[in-house]
């Protein structure tokens, strides 16, 4: 993989910000319009930087090794990586899920223990979501796609570790952002619970992951999940 140098990055600013040349192009450039954009766009490398580092150090935290050994690791002290990454993440129970959501929760949790891994990924999540009949297979359907074909694909990347602990079972980076994701699609639309729908449009909307690379692969993105979700719900907004 080809890191971006900084000529590359001057180069995508100056393609992606529309409003920063005046026709003509007789006159400056309008550089508060390029810095905004600049600024958009480090910080979305900045995000994707801090997930790669998260995602190891969960990874390390989940194979055995010290918040010392992290921060050594890291060229930091184990103070500041535990204040950087030991923040509590937000705990979702069974009360915030809807019923349907609760059942599949059981599935992704049986994905990951049958298969002895000691975390859940977009993988599982989806697995999960595409093992029986709720909201989120028929999303998919709505969409176009077909939810066993879907689970079984998603199947196929399911690897086999090493864990017996069932009960250490963490979450990573990118599980949390589509559950925290799904949170907030479940409060635009007024919902008290989160459902299967609104974790599906979690996964698709983060774009990373296993998960969304099986929805890519299908066809799938957010753009499509979102009109079939929009014409689902037609008939209760015109009833």
């Amino acid at each position: 993989m080809t890191i971006p140098d900084l000529d590359d990055l001057i180069a995508e600013v100056d393609r992606t910000c529309a409003t920063a040349h005046r026709p003509g192009g007789q006159e400056q450039p309008d550089w508060l319009a390029l810095l905004t954009t600049a600024a958009g766009l480090a910080g979305r490398l900045q995000a994707l930087a801090d997930d790669l580092v998260e995602d190891y150090v969960e990874h390390c935290r989940m194979h055995g090794c010290s918040w010392t050994d992290i921060g050594t690791a890291l060229g930091v002290t184990r103070q500041a990586v535990q204040q950087r990454f030991h923040a509590p993440h937000k705990r979702y129970d069974a009360e915030t899920m809807s019923e349907g959501l609760r059942q599949a929760m059981t599935h992704v949790k049986r994905a990951a223990v049958q298969h002895r891994n000691n975390y859940i990924g977009t993988e599982h999540l989806l697995w999960g979501l595409t093992a029986e009949d709720n909201t989120a297979t028929r999303l998919l359907a709505a969409a176009g796609a077909s939810p066993d074909a879907l689970h079984k694909a998603v199947g196929d990347r399911l690897s086999t570790g090493a864990s017996q602990a069932a009960e250490r079972i963490a979450w990573t980076p990118y599980s949390r952002k589509a559950i925290a994701l799904a949170e907030e699609r479940a409060q635009e639309a007024g919902s008290a619970h989160i459902d299967c729908d609104h974790l599906l449009l979690g996964l698709i909307r983060i774009g990373r992951g296993v998960a969304a690379t099986v929805l890519d692969e299908a066809g799938l993105d957010a753009d499509t999940l979102d009109g079939a979700a929009a014409r689902l719900t037609e008939p209760t907004a015109q009833a």
